[in-house]
C-alpha cells in the first residue's frame, strides 16, 4: 500500500530538530530528582543527535511551507508561549512552582491539536493527547506521593518527544 503521506524530507528533518530539542530538554528536567540519571541523560544525548541529524536534512534539503500555515504556525507557537510563560508566572507567583513542568507539559500537549492541520500532521493529535496524558499524570503522583512532578513530567515528555523525533528522522532518510 503506498503513503499517502505528502509531506517533504524537509518537513520531517525539521520534525526530527524541534522534537529533539525538547525531548533533551524534557528529558534533562526530569533530572531534578535523578533515580534514573544515568538513563535520562543517555536518552537526552540521543534526542541531541537526532535534533543534529534532523537539522542537517531539513535545512539541505529543498522544499518549504506555504505562507499560511507558516502564519498559523506563528500564531499556535506564540500563543504557546505566552500561556507557558503566564502559567509558570502564576504558579511560581502561587508558591507552585513543582506544578511548573504540569502546565508547560498541558499546554504542549493541547498545543499539538491546532499544529497537526498546520503541519500536515495528523500524527500529532495522538502525541497531543499522550503529553496532556503524561501531565495529569505527572499531576497525580505529585499529588498522591513524594515523587516530583518534573520526573514524572520530565520523562514521560521528553520519551515522547524523543521517540517522535526518531520517527520523524526515520522518515527524513526514507524520502528520495
Amino acid at each position: 500500500m503506498a503513503s499517502t503521506d505528502r509531506r517533504s524530507r524537509r518537513s520531517f528533518g525539521l520534525t526530527a530538530l524541534f522534537l529533539g530539542f525538547f525531548g533533551a530538554g524534557w528529558l534533562s528536567w526530569a533530572q531534578a530528582a535523578p533515580p534514573l540519571g544515568t538513563w535520562l541523560s543517555v536518552l537526552a544525548w540521543v534526542s541531541l543527535a537526532t535534533a543534529a541529524a534532523g537539522a542537517v536534512i531539513g535545512f539541505r534539503s529543498p522544499g518549504g511551507q506555504d505562507q499560511v500555515d507558516g502564519r498559523r504556525y506563528g500564531i499556535i507557537v506564540g500563543v504557546e508561549f505566552a500561556a507557558c510563560g503566564l502559567g509558570a508566572v502564576a504558579l511560581g507567583a502561587t508558591g507552585q512552582s513543582e506544578f511548573i513542568p504540569v502546565w508547560i507539559c498541558l499546554v504542549v500537549g493541547v498545543h499539538f491539536f491546532p499544529l497537526a492541520p498546520a503541519l500536515h500532521d495528523p500524527l500529532l493529535v495522538p502525541l497531543g493527547v499522550a503529553m496532556c496524558a503524561v501531565a495529569v499524570a505527572g499531576l497525580v503522583v505529585a499529588l498522591a506521593s513524594s515523587v516530583n512532578a518534573s520526573v514524572v513530567v520530565g520523562t514521560g515528555a521528553g520519551l515522547l518527544l524523543a521517540g517522535y523525533a526518531v520517527m520523524a528522522l526515520g522518515k527524513a532518510v526514507a524520502r528520495p
